[in-house]
Protein backbone atom coordinates (compact mmCIF):
# COMPACT_ATOMS: atom_id res chain seq x y z
CA UNK A 1 0.00 0.00 0.00
CA UNK A 2 1.37 3.43 -0.93
CA UNK A 3 1.97 6.09 1.43
CA UNK A 4 0.24 9.28 1.59
CA UNK A 5 2.13 12.59 0.95
CA UNK A 6 1.34 16.49 1.27
CA UNK A 7 3.14 18.28 -1.03
CA UNK A 8 2.89 22.19 -0.30
CA UNK A 9 3.28 23.69 -4.37
CA UNK A 10 2.39 20.83 -5.91
CA UNK A 11 0.90 22.81 -8.63
CA UNK A 12 4.60 24.19 -9.76
CA UNK A 13 7.00 23.09 -11.90
CA UNK A 14 9.05 20.70 -9.38
CA UNK A 15 6.06 19.99 -7.61
CA UNK A 16 4.13 19.03 -10.38
CA UNK A 17 7.05 17.00 -11.69
CA UNK A 18 7.78 15.38 -8.27
CA UNK A 19 3.86 13.99 -8.17
CA UNK A 20 4.00 12.76 -11.53
CA UNK A 21 6.34 9.89 -10.66
CA UNK A 22 4.79 9.68 -6.66
CA UNK A 23 1.18 8.55 -8.38
CA UNK A 24 3.08 6.47 -10.84
CA UNK A 25 4.69 4.54 -7.50
CA UNK A 26 0.96 4.11 -6.01
CA UNK A 27 1.02 7.10 -3.31
CA UNK A 28 -1.74 9.24 -2.25
CA UNK A 29 -1.47 12.76 -2.51
CA UNK A 30 -2.78 15.82 -1.29
CA UNK A 31 -1.87 19.21 -2.37
CA UNK A 32 -1.83 23.09 -1.20
CA UNK A 33 -1.16 25.70 -3.57
CA UNK A 34 -2.47 28.60 -3.91
CA UNK A 35 -1.84 29.60 -7.70
CA UNK A 36 -0.62 32.49 -6.67
CA UNK A 37 -0.28 35.24 -10.27
CA UNK A 38 4.00 35.56 -9.82
CA UNK A 39 3.16 33.98 -13.31
CA UNK A 40 0.14 33.26 -15.25
CA UNK A 41 -1.67 30.32 -12.98
CA UNK A 42 -3.51 28.77 -15.70
CA UNK A 43 0.33 26.98 -16.72
CA UNK A 44 -0.17 25.49 -12.82
CA UNK A 45 -3.57 24.55 -14.10
CA UNK A 46 -2.36 22.59 -17.35
CA UNK A 47 0.69 21.02 -14.94
CA UNK A 48 -2.07 19.21 -13.14
CA UNK A 49 -4.72 18.39 -15.62
CA UNK A 50 -3.84 15.05 -15.71
CA UNK A 51 -3.79 14.62 -11.46
CA UNK A 52 -6.96 15.88 -11.05
CA UNK A 53 -8.25 12.75 -13.10
CA UNK A 54 -6.36 10.45 -10.68
CA UNK A 55 -8.58 9.11 -7.70
CA UNK A 56 -5.73 9.54 -5.10
CA UNK A 57 -5.40 13.12 -5.87
CA UNK A 58 -6.51 15.93 -4.02
CA UNK A 59 -6.19 19.37 -4.23
CA UNK A 60 -6.78 22.43 -1.94
CA UNK A 61 -6.07 26.01 -3.85
CA UNK A 62 -5.07 27.76 -0.38
CA UNK A 63 -2.33 29.87 1.17
CA UNK A 64 0.05 28.52 4.11
CA UNK A 65 -1.11 31.56 6.23
CA UNK A 66 -4.47 30.99 5.97
CA UNK A 67 -5.71 28.80 8.95
CA UNK A 68 -9.05 27.51 7.56
CA UNK A 69 -7.17 26.07 4.16
CA UNK A 70 -4.57 24.25 5.97
CA UNK A 71 -7.53 22.90 8.44
CA UNK A 72 -8.76 21.62 4.98
CA UNK A 73 -5.93 20.03 4.12
CA UNK A 74 -4.96 18.68 6.95
CA UNK A 75 -8.38 17.06 7.35
CA UNK A 76 -6.88 14.98 4.38
CA UNK A 77 -4.12 13.38 6.82
CA UNK A 78 -2.76 12.22 8.71
CA UNK A 79 0.57 11.58 6.41
CA UNK A 80 3.57 9.82 6.37
CA UNK A 81 5.50 12.78 4.70
CA UNK A 82 5.24 16.43 3.37
CA UNK A 83 7.09 18.24 0.56
CA UNK A 84 7.24 21.43 1.36
CA UNK A 85 7.65 23.57 -1.90
CA UNK A 86 5.58 26.39 -1.32
CA UNK A 87 7.17 29.42 -1.38
CA UNK A 88 7.74 32.88 -2.88
CA UNK A 89 10.92 32.03 -5.07
CA UNK A 90 13.17 34.17 -6.99
CA UNK A 91 15.70 36.62 -6.24
CA UNK A 92 15.64 39.91 -8.34
CA UNK A 93 11.69 40.41 -7.85
CA UNK A 94 12.70 39.58 -3.78
CA UNK A 95 14.24 42.78 -3.44
CA UNK A 96 11.29 44.66 -4.27
CA UNK A 97 9.39 42.42 -2.07
CA UNK A 98 11.12 41.87 0.73
CA UNK A 99 8.86 41.88 3.60
CA UNK A 100 6.50 39.59 1.55
CA UNK A 101 8.76 37.33 0.35
CA UNK A 102 9.47 36.75 4.60
CA UNK A 103 5.94 37.12 5.21
CA UNK A 104 5.06 33.95 3.07
CA UNK A 105 8.18 31.91 3.20
CA UNK A 106 9.19 31.93 7.14
CA UNK A 107 5.38 32.20 8.27
CA UNK A 108 4.32 30.23 6.07
CA UNK A 109 6.60 27.44 6.93
CA UNK A 110 6.15 28.25 10.75
CA UNK A 111 2.54 27.47 10.41
CA UNK A 112 3.20 24.11 8.69
CA UNK A 113 5.37 23.20 11.07
CA UNK A 114 2.98 23.50 13.28
CA UNK A 115 0.36 21.95 12.09
CA UNK A 116 2.54 18.56 11.35
CA UNK A 117 3.64 18.33 15.18
CA UNK A 118 -0.05 18.85 16.25
CA UNK A 119 -1.38 16.11 13.54
CA UNK A 120 1.15 13.94 12.63
CA UNK A 121 4.26 14.54 14.12
CA UNK A 122 5.73 11.03 12.79
CA UNK A 123 5.40 12.21 9.09
CA UNK A 124 8.92 12.75 7.55
CA UNK A 125 9.59 17.03 6.17
CA UNK A 126 11.45 17.57 3.09
CA UNK A 127 12.46 21.49 3.03
CA UNK A 128 12.85 22.58 -0.63
CA UNK A 129 15.60 25.22 0.52
CA UNK A 130 18.11 26.50 -2.44
CA UNK A 131 21.56 26.84 -3.26
CA UNK A 132 21.05 30.40 -2.91
CA UNK A 133 21.52 30.31 0.63
CA UNK A 134 25.30 29.77 0.20
CA UNK A 135 25.63 33.48 -1.18
CA UNK A 136 28.55 34.78 -3.21
CA UNK A 137 30.40 32.08 -3.36
CA UNK A 138 33.60 30.60 -6.20
CA UNK A 139 36.07 27.82 -6.61
CA UNK A 140 35.12 25.06 -4.62
CA UNK A 141 32.35 23.08 -4.54
CA UNK A 142 29.75 23.91 -2.01
CA UNK A 143 29.16 21.62 1.02
CA UNK A 144 26.94 21.45 3.53
CA UNK A 145 29.09 22.14 5.98
CA UNK A 146 29.62 25.50 4.83
CA UNK A 147 28.56 28.96 6.33
CA UNK A 148 25.42 30.33 5.00
CA UNK A 149 25.51 33.57 7.67
CA UNK A 150 26.34 36.04 4.37
CA UNK A 151 23.07 35.72 1.57
CA UNK A 152 23.13 38.05 -1.34
CA UNK A 153 19.44 38.73 -1.71
CA UNK A 154 16.23 38.35 0.69
CA UNK A 155 15.10 35.04 -1.01
CA UNK A 156 18.04 33.72 -0.38
CA UNK A 157 17.88 35.03 3.37
CA UNK A 158 14.58 33.70 4.01
CA UNK A 159 15.63 30.04 2.82
CA UNK A 160 18.67 29.91 4.76
CA UNK A 161 15.99 30.80 8.03
CA UNK A 162 13.86 28.57 6.75
CA UNK A 163 16.43 25.49 7.63
CA UNK A 164 16.56 27.03 10.85
CA UNK A 165 12.91 27.18 11.51
CA UNK A 166 13.26 23.62 10.93
CA UNK A 167 15.99 22.90 12.74
CA UNK A 168 13.88 25.12 15.81
CA UNK A 169 10.73 22.01 14.78
CA UNK A 170 13.08 19.39 15.14
CA UNK A 171 14.43 20.43 18.29
CA UNK A 172 11.36 20.89 20.27
CA UNK A 173 8.95 18.78 18.78
CA UNK A 174 10.90 16.11 17.54
CA UNK A 175 10.12 16.20 14.28
CA UNK A 176 12.10 14.15 11.05
CA UNK A 177 13.10 17.20 8.90
CA UNK A 178 15.52 17.10 6.09
CA UNK A 179 16.41 20.21 3.99
CA UNK A 180 17.03 19.86 0.51
CA UNK A 181 19.34 22.40 -0.99
CA UNK A 182 18.15 22.33 -5.17
CA UNK A 183 20.49 23.93 -7.52
CA UNK A 184 19.30 25.59 -11.03
CA UNK A 185 16.61 23.02 -11.44
CA UNK A 186 15.71 23.55 -14.86
CA UNK A 187 13.10 21.08 -17.30
CA UNK A 188 9.70 20.41 -18.64
CA UNK A 189 7.48 22.80 -16.58
CA UNK A 190 10.12 25.75 -15.79
CA UNK A 191 8.93 29.05 -14.54
CA UNK A 192 8.53 31.22 -17.42
CA UNK A 193 10.95 34.04 -15.71
CA UNK A 194 14.08 31.40 -15.06
CA UNK A 195 16.74 31.81 -18.15
CA UNK A 196 16.35 28.66 -19.78
CA UNK A 197 12.57 29.50 -20.29
CA UNK A 198 12.88 32.90 -20.86
CA UNK A 199 15.83 32.79 -23.63
CA UNK A 200 14.29 29.88 -25.46
CA UNK A 201 11.08 31.51 -25.86
CA UNK A 202 12.85 35.02 -26.59
CA UNK A 203 15.51 32.84 -28.69
CA UNK A 204 12.95 31.05 -30.56
CA UNK A 205 10.55 34.17 -31.75
CA UNK A 206 13.57 36.07 -33.31
CA UNK A 207 13.78 38.68 -30.02
CA UNK A 208 17.23 39.98 -28.28
CA UNK A 209 18.19 38.12 -24.94
CA UNK A 210 19.63 40.11 -22.19
CA UNK A 211 22.82 38.49 -20.70
CA UNK A 212 23.88 40.11 -17.27
CA UNK A 213 27.74 40.21 -17.05
CA UNK A 214 30.43 38.94 -19.59
CA UNK A 215 28.88 35.24 -19.75
CA UNK A 216 31.15 33.74 -17.58
CA UNK A 217 28.93 33.34 -14.53
CA UNK A 218 28.20 29.61 -13.75
CA UNK A 219 25.41 27.70 -12.57
CA UNK A 220 25.13 24.06 -11.28
CA UNK A 221 21.96 23.25 -13.83
CA UNK A 222 19.93 20.10 -12.13
CA UNK A 223 17.31 18.90 -14.80
CA UNK A 224 13.90 18.59 -12.49
CA UNK A 225 13.76 14.63 -12.90
CA UNK A 226 17.10 13.59 -11.00
CA UNK A 227 15.77 16.63 -8.45
CA UNK A 228 12.70 14.74 -8.13
CA UNK A 229 14.20 11.37 -7.20
CA UNK A 230 16.68 12.97 -4.90
CA UNK A 231 13.49 14.23 -3.30
CA UNK A 232 11.55 10.81 -3.48
CA UNK A 233 14.73 9.08 -2.20
CA UNK A 234 15.09 11.76 0.69
CA UNK A 235 11.65 10.41 2.12
CA UNK A 236 12.75 7.02 2.18
CA UNK A 237 16.93 7.04 3.35
CA UNK A 238 17.63 6.26 7.66
CA UNK A 239 17.40 10.13 8.49
CA UNK A 240 19.06 11.22 11.68
CA UNK A 241 16.49 13.37 12.51
CA UNK A 242 17.45 16.54 10.79
CA UNK A 243 19.56 16.87 8.11
CA UNK A 244 20.66 18.59 5.47
CA UNK A 245 21.60 17.66 1.64
CA UNK A 246 22.41 19.49 -1.77
CA UNK A 247 21.02 18.21 -4.97
CA UNK A 248 22.39 19.17 -7.60
CA UNK A 249 24.37 17.64 -10.78
CA UNK A 250 28.05 19.03 -9.83
CA UNK A 251 28.90 20.38 -12.96
CA UNK A 252 28.69 23.62 -13.43
CA UNK A 253 27.77 25.47 -16.85
CA UNK A 254 29.32 28.96 -18.35
CA UNK A 255 26.13 31.17 -18.84
CA UNK A 256 27.12 31.73 -22.85
CA UNK A 257 27.65 27.86 -22.67
CA UNK A 258 23.94 27.70 -21.83
CA UNK A 259 22.90 30.09 -24.77
CA UNK A 260 24.66 28.53 -27.00
CA UNK A 261 23.50 25.20 -26.42
CA UNK A 262 19.50 26.63 -26.38
CA UNK A 263 20.82 27.84 -30.08
CA UNK A 264 21.65 24.64 -30.91
CA UNK A 265 18.55 23.21 -30.12
CA UNK A 266 16.29 25.63 -30.61
CA UNK A 267 17.69 26.24 -34.50
CA UNK A 268 18.38 29.79 -34.35
CA UNK A 269 21.19 32.16 -33.50
CA UNK A 270 20.78 34.44 -30.46
CA UNK A 271 20.75 38.48 -30.58
CA UNK A 272 22.55 38.71 -27.22
CA UNK A 273 22.68 42.37 -25.44
CA UNK A 274 25.21 42.44 -22.56
CA UNK A 275 23.73 44.36 -19.72
CA UNK A 276 25.47 44.56 -16.31
CA UNK A 277 25.08 42.40 -13.45
CA UNK A 278 22.07 42.50 -11.34
CA UNK A 279 22.27 42.95 -7.78
CA UNK A 280 21.71 39.67 -5.89
CA UNK A 281 22.88 37.45 -7.94
CA UNK A 282 25.76 35.03 -7.31
CA UNK A 283 28.60 34.37 -9.94
CA UNK A 284 28.92 30.85 -9.64
CA UNK A 285 27.14 27.86 -8.07
CA UNK A 286 28.48 24.98 -7.51
CA UNK A 287 27.05 21.53 -5.63
CA UNK A 288 29.16 18.87 -3.75
CA UNK A 289 26.97 16.02 -3.95
CA UNK A 290 29.12 13.70 -2.32
CA UNK A 291 26.41 13.18 0.75
CA UNK A 292 23.34 13.28 -1.50
CA UNK A 293 25.51 9.65 -3.30
CA UNK A 294 26.49 8.47 0.22
CA UNK A 295 22.93 8.45 2.06
CA UNK A 296 20.84 8.66 -0.41
CA UNK A 297 22.19 6.69 -3.42
CA UNK A 298 21.56 9.76 -5.65
CA UNK A 299 22.90 10.05 -8.78
CA UNK A 300 21.83 12.98 -11.52
CA UNK A 301 21.33 10.87 -14.93
CA UNK A 302 20.29 13.53 -17.26
CA UNK A 303 23.05 15.57 -18.73
CA UNK A 304 22.75 19.31 -19.32
CA UNK A 305 22.98 18.69 -22.87
CA UNK A 306 20.06 16.41 -23.13
CA UNK A 307 17.97 18.24 -20.12
CA UNK A 308 18.07 21.26 -22.71
CA UNK A 309 17.08 19.63 -25.20
CA UNK A 310 14.09 17.63 -23.49
CA UNK A 311 12.85 21.30 -21.91
CA UNK A 312 13.35 22.88 -26.01
CA UNK A 313 11.12 19.46 -27.14
CA UNK A 314 8.33 20.37 -24.55
CA UNK A 315 8.53 24.03 -24.83
CA UNK A 316 7.99 23.76 -29.04
CA UNK A 317 5.20 21.46 -28.00
CA UNK A 318 3.53 23.65 -25.36
CA UNK A 319 3.93 26.79 -28.05
CA UNK A 320 1.82 24.48 -30.73
CA UNK A 321 -0.43 23.19 -28.76
CA UNK A 322 -4.17 24.81 -28.76
CA UNK A 323 -3.76 24.43 -24.99
CA UNK A 324 -0.54 26.55 -24.94
CA UNK A 325 -0.79 29.27 -22.46
CA UNK A 326 0.59 32.95 -23.55
CA UNK A 327 2.77 34.36 -20.49
CA UNK A 328 2.16 37.69 -19.32
CA UNK A 329 4.90 40.30 -18.71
Amino acid sequence: MGRHILVTGGAGFIGSNLIDKLLSKGDSISVLDNFNDYYNPDRKRLNIQEHLKHPNYKIVEGDLRDDSKMDEVFSHGPFDGVVHLAAMAGVRPSLEQAAYYMDVNLNGTQKLLDRIAKHCPKARLAFGSSSSVYGGRSGESFKETDRIDQPFSPYAASKAAGELICYSAHHTNKLQIVCLRFFTVFGPRQRPDLAIHKFCKLISNGQPIEMYGDGSTKRDYTFVGDIVDGIIASLEYDLPGYDIINLGRSEPVVLIDMIRTLEKHIGKKAEIIQMPMQTGDVPFTYASIEKARRVLNYEPKVTFDEGVKRFVDWHKSLASSAQAVEVRA
